[in-house]
């Protein structure tokens, strides 16, 4: 039994369900595959057959999309990890409950690893979809008023990524094994890897760093670029020997990716701009705001003012990511921010809202509930 009174079991009965699953579901939809064209021979000559075109059934059934939904909800919430937000779905039955179950199950949800995927499949339009809707519950429920979303206080702050502390000697051999497992995935067989160098490097560069010794420490380093390089021409060497056609594209998109990383960790030097701070997150910058106790953030300043557009009531109505290290909140110059601006959008009854609280001037056409006309207003901040 539950108290049907508690805020996620009346916001679990209040969301529109329905609707953000017929959103979400064309995302993860089977795709239908055009197949391969296999020739072959028989007794009356030559012949020729597709195989593998049309929808596959394979696999392990998919999870339902509110499941998923509702741990994307959950975790944002109560600023919990993936591995937090299952091991506490398992013991709280009014999360279940949110979550569409109807029974309690003693068991974990899904892998943690799968709100990730997940995440990462919906892309910036599927979590603007999951904004829209819990707008437009607020405003049904009328949790907030619709005059409250005619103007939004605009805030400023970095977004740290979680990625290590980038030093040279880490990221090229990172780099390094990057290249080579890419490699390995289209067939290419290298002369030699550096495994076992790469590694035995790395660690004499922990150890230079730590007693300071720079001298040794730039040797090892530029060892470890020269390895890189010798991996990446004999890479380029052999990819351009192979047939692109016959190899799965997956793996020949990751392959130019991580070859093209690769150079510019072996290129870059200590005084170049646009950096590569995290192979696995090329859009972190290193951002100093003059913190004092953090002079250096690595992460993503966001947009407009950097984390959140929100309400009087406290309702989030929005949040952008910059690709740029401008001070303040928006560009020099008056420059439109280069940002998704449909965040807020909320149905037909739209309309534009007046943004304050920045001390640079810009211009952006954004949309939330409000009761002025349906069409879309310059707000400059």
């Amino acid at each position: 039994m539950i108290d049907l009174r508690d805020p996620l079991a009346v916001l679990a009965q209040r969301l529109p369900w329905g609707q953000i699953e017929g959103a979400l579901a064309p995302k993860f939809k089977r795709k239908e595959r055009a197949g391969q064209c296999i020739a072959g021979q028989d007794l009356w000559g030559p012949t020729q057959q597709v195989v593998g075109a049309g929808v596959s059934r394979a696999g392990r059934p998919k999870l339902p999309i509110r499941l998923l939904a509702s741990l994307l909800y959950l975790k944002h919430s109560f600023n919990l990890s993936d591995e937090e937000v299952c091991s506490r779905w398992s013991e709280n039955v009014v999360w279940q409950f949110f979550s569409g179950m109807d029974y309690y199950e003693h068991r974990l949800p899904c892998d943690p690893t799968q709100i990730g995927r997940f995440r990462h499949a919906l892309g910036e339009e599927g979590l603007e979809q999951l904004l829209k809707a819990t707008i437009e519950t607020a405003v049904n429920m009328e949790a907030v008023q619709p005059k409250d979303l005619e103007r939004v206080i605009v805030d400023t702050t970095v977004q740290e990524k979680a990625i290590a502390h980038p030093v040279d000697s880490r990221l090229l051999e990172i780099a390094r094994h990057k290249v080579v497992s890419a490699a390995k995935r289209v067939g290419i067989s290298l002369k030699q890897t550096y495994a076992k160098e790469g590694k035995a490097l790395r660690r004499r560069a922990g150890g230079y760093a730590h007693a300071k010794q720079f001298r040794w420490l730039k040797r090892v380093i530029k060892r470890q670029r020269t390895i890189l390089g010798v991996v990446i021409r004999e890479v380029q060497r052999k990819r351009a020997l192979l047939d692109e056609g016959l190899i799965a594209p997956k793996a020949w998109g990751e392959l130019s990716m991580w070859l093209e990383r690769a150079e510019r960790v072996r290129t870059q030097q200590a005084k170049d701009k646009n950096k590569l701070y995290a192979l696995h997150a090329p859009e972190v910058e290193c951002i100093s705001k003059g913190k004092a106790r953090k002079p250096y953030e690595f992460g993503v300043k966001n947009q407009p003012g950097a984390r959140r557009w929100m309400s009087p009531s406290g309702l989030r109505c929005g949040g952008l990511a910059r690709r740029d290290n401008a001070a303040g909140s928006c560009p020099q110059g008056g420059a439109t921010p280069p940002a998704r601006r449909s965040a807020a959008q909320s149905g037909a009854s739209s309309g534009g809202f007046q943004v304050h609280g920045s001390s640079h001037m810009s211009t952006v056409s954004c949309w939330v509930r409000a009761p002025l006309p349906a069409t879309p207003t310059t707000a400059t901040f």
